[in-house]
């Protein structure tokens, strides 16, 4: 499963993702290694880049990134930004990077939730699943319409 939390406060100036699994963890060795660009885990390609580039776009703001983690227990990156700074980019349409994740994982659970200065946003894919009752996939173009307009709604 995959946790994600997008969290805005207009009054403390901060912004916060918050991204967690419950996959396979990182040693000590790994985490240090986790924001070079050129570091990965995957086997279809040789370099990484989103963990040093969302890294970057928090420092460029102020703010930071961290990773907890431990082998076997899961990750969780924590990004941090000045809301209001001029370098902060763009949160741009999280309902179309939703829905990427879910039609290239659709064996994955997605719990997604925004709160972005008091405008709220949540999706749960188990929850979607448990409706869909395996009658139709949640990669279903039906279903992703759906989520699409959850998003658009603000809901």
């Amino acid at each position: 499963m995959v946790e994600i939390k997008i969290t805005e406060d207009k009054k403390r100036d901060l912004l916060q993702i918050v991204i967690k699994d419950n996959g396979s963890g990182m040693d000590q060795e790994m985490i240090k290694k986790a924001r070079d660009p050129f570091v990965t885990t995957r086997t279809t390609r040789r370099v990484g880049l989103g963990l040093s580039m969302l890294e970057q776009a928090a420092q460029e703001t102020g703010g930071d990134l961290s990773i907890v983690s431990e082998a076997g227990q899961g990750t969780e990156i924590k990004a941090t930004f000045h809301a209001s700074h001029i370098d902060r980019k763009p949160m741009g349409d999280m309902g179309s990077s939703i829905i990427s994740l879910i039609v290239g994982n659709p064996d994955v659970d997605f719990v997604y939730e925004s709160d972005l200065d008091g405008e709220k946003t949540s999706l749960d894919t188990r929850m979607i699943k448990e409706e869909l009752d395996g009658v139709t996939a949640i990669n279903d173009p039906a279903v992703l319409r759906l989520i699409r307009d959850l998003f658009q709604s603000g809901g």
